[in-house]
């Protein structure tokens, strides 16, 4: 099986909301117009944070402070793995731009399984949950 390596980032903004973005139309119907989390494939000879500080310029025109590594997603889709390693992040940036996603929007972390999520980013939002609800119990 074909094995696709990328990294996502768990964007912060000053309110506690978290980043999520929704796909175009794309090549994979099962990633199609559903919701996920910043970030793409690393490039030849990048590592995890040079890979994520370039795609977060590349498609939302933003800079971040990458801190820690938050989640390992091992996840089969129907035609290749992928393995994806995801970072909290806070934003930096003031504005952002959509230069490939199809929408944006800023959402309580009590809220994210809410949303349609790709299949890698589901359990990335079911453990924030998680986390959310832990400390607030």
């Amino acid at each position: 099986m074909k094995q696709i390596v990328t990294v996502a980032g768990i964007i912060y903004n000053e309110k506690g909301e978290i980043l999520c973005t929704e796909r175009e139309v794309g090549k994979y119907e099962y990633t199609s117009l559903k919701w996920e989390f910043p970030g793409g494939k690393l490039e030849i000879g990048e590592n995890n944070i040079q890979a994520l500080e370039r795609e977060l310029r590349e498609e939302l025109d933003i800079k971040v402070q990458i801190q820690d590594k938050f989640y390992q997603v091992e996840h089969d889709y129907p035609d290749f793995h992928l393995s994806m390693a995801v970072y909290n992040c806070k934003l930096l940036s003031k504005e952002l731009k959509m230069n490939v996603h199809k929408a944006l929007k800023w959402v309580n972390p009590k809220d994210l399984l809410k949303l349609e999520w790709a299949g890698a980013d589901l359990p990335v939002a079911q453990k924030i949950v998680d986390n959310f609800n832990s400390k607030t119990m």
